[in-house]
């Protein structure tokens, strides 16, 4: 190689390596002002808060605050009314207290709060001891921020979704998605015997994982679907159903053969969990829950943990997935069993009644009854 190509190799692989750095220096800063935009917000809402009489009443000052901190500081935006309102949510948020007894910040409000006098607002300390949570939360874009604030009713509910953006990089289209189908409320319910048999570490994990009901509004199946037509469309759907179904799922397969005997099964569906590290078995039933469900999810279990689990693997786990489910069927049919099963609902996307779709227009009969008005 000559020595013109090799300084034209070594120049190349020096700008690659330049741009990294830069690049991961433009996320250290835009993280760095953005926390720093946080921990200002925050401070700014306790100030506020502890000044409560002077933004109450009829001659409350909030819209005054708003223009004198838009007039002074003319290059910095963020300092609407409306903005003003958020940081003394979000300070109250953080320290804990319940958003929709707390955060409401009324201009008809009358309670008499004493005035106080500012607060210095270096006070950074402050925000990590009233969370309790990792630093990492001042890194939140303020747009998330909003949106907890005005989607949430309690602090904790508030923070379990902080606290997934953090661990999941959730983008604000995600987050809106989480909050529109609840998973604060779903998740960790599903019915499961992981208590009894997964080492108490492992079985806390597992619980925190598996939810009910499962939301797959993202399917369009008919009533009378079958458990393949059910199965195909969640694989067709891959990225909308490890969305759902959360962080760690690698998807393995789907009718996954397994050999016993001189027969053959078939795993619905086949995945792996990262944190779990193991085999996570999906049964789809589109009925109601059947106790014998449970017996053949601790067969299948048995045959995973014998054919595909390596040494290092954790226990597998069988989760069945139903259409609907009697609480106390399923805690009986799980507590004889020695393997780690949870049940589970899953809801589809809401159909029109028969008896009203018919009753309403197609489209072609939409369209020409509309031109026929226009002529």
């Amino acid at each position: 190689m000559s020595k013109k190509l090799i300084l034209k190799v070594t120049y190349h692989e020096l700008l690659k390596e330049l741009k990294q750095h830069i690049r991961s220096a433009q996320a250290k800063a835009a993280l760095a002002v953005n926390s720093s935009l946080i921990q200002l917000y925050w401070n700014i809402g306790k100030m506020i808060a502890g000044n409560q009489a002077l933004f109450e009443g009829r001659n409350n000052y909030v819209e005054q605050l708003a223009k004198d901190l838009r007039a002074e500081f003319p290059d910095m935006k963020g300092f609407s009314k409306r903005n003003i309102f958020y940081f003394r949510k979000l300070y109250l948020l953080y320290a804990g207290s319940s958003v929709q007894q707390l955060a409401a910040l009324k201009e008809e409000d009358t309670e008499e709060i004493p005035v106080q006098q500012p607060a210095a607002l270096s006070v950074e300390a402050s925000i990590q001891q009233a969370v309790g949570l990792n630093w990492d939360i001042l890194g939140v874009p303020w747009g998330h921020h909003i949106l907890l604030l005005d989607k949430t009713k309690t602090s904790d509910e508030a923070l379990f979704y902080l606290q997934q953006i953090i661990e999941n990089n959730w983008s604000r289209t995600i987050l809106t998605l989480q909050l529109e189908q609840d998973l604060y409320h779903r998740q960790g319910k599903a019915i499961t015997n992981f208590e009894q048999n997964l080492p108490e570490k492992q079985a806390l994990m597992a619980r925190q994982i598996f939810k009910d009901p499962y939301n797959f509004s993202f399917l369009t199946l008919e009533p009378q679907a079958q458990e393949l037509d059910l199965e195909r469309q969640l694989t067709e759907h891959i990225t909308r159903f490890l969305l759902e179904l959360g962080k760690g799922f690698a998807f393995m397969g789907r009718q996954v053969a397994l050999q016993v005997g001189e027969k053959d099964y078939r795993l619905d569906l086949l995945f792996y969990h990262i944190r779990l590290r193991c085999y996570v078995v999906i049964d789809l039933k589109v009925v109601e829950f059947e106790p014998e469900f449970a017996g053949k999810m601790n067969f299948y279990l048995s045959v995973v943990d014998d054919q595909l689990k390596m040494p290092e693997d954790e226990p597998s786990i069988g989760i069945i997935l139903c259409k609907n489910k009697n609480k106390l069927e399923v805690e009986y049919a799980l507590r004889g069993m020695n393997k780690p099963i949870g049940v589970s609902e899953f809801t589809l996307s809401r159909r029109l009644p028969k008896k009203l779709k018919s009753t309403l227009p197609t489209v072609e009969e939409f369209e020409n009854e509309l031109s026929k008005k226009l002529k």
